[in-house]
């Protein structure tokens, strides 16, 4: 999938590989779960449509965001996973976690894990990516 940039400047350029709403969300279930199939995408709260979702996971894996592998148990499924330039939008998802905190009502199990991070936000993201990366 080639990406046309509409500019040079580099939130542009980012947007356009992450930038629309399901890509996104895509990269939060799996930096929950560490590890993905077609279905459980499915499944989240958000509904996304099929098509939609193919779509995503094609430009997201173009882009080298993300992976995908044999499913161990099936040979009909697939196992998506984040490339380390997918586990890099890390601190931006915290970023965008926390000003959610500031500004909307979270579920208490994200208000416990965003408290978590703020005692010390750097050691948050190095467990994180050592997690993600096993």
């Amino acid at each position: 999938m080639d990406l046309k940039k509409r500019s040079e400047c580099p939130i542009s350029s980012s947007l356009d590989v992450w930038g629309d709403k399901w890509s996104l969300l895509i990269v939060r279930d799996l930096m929950m779960c560490k590890q993905c199939t077609y279905s459980d995408f499915l499944k989240s709260d958000e509904k996304i449509a099929t098509n939609i979702l193919a779509s995503r996971l094609q430009m997201l894996e173009a882009n080298a965001i993300i992976t995908k592998e044999d499913h161990p148990q099936s040979k009909a499924k697939v196992l998506y996973k984040l490339t380390q330039k997918g586990i890099d939008l890390l601190p931006l998802m915290i970023e965008i976690n926390l000003w959610a905190d500031k500004y909307f009502t979270l579920p208490t199990d994200r208000k416990q894990l965003l408290d978590h991070v703020k005692e010390d936000k750097e050691a948050f993201i190095k467990e994180k990516t050592a997690e993600l990366l096993k």
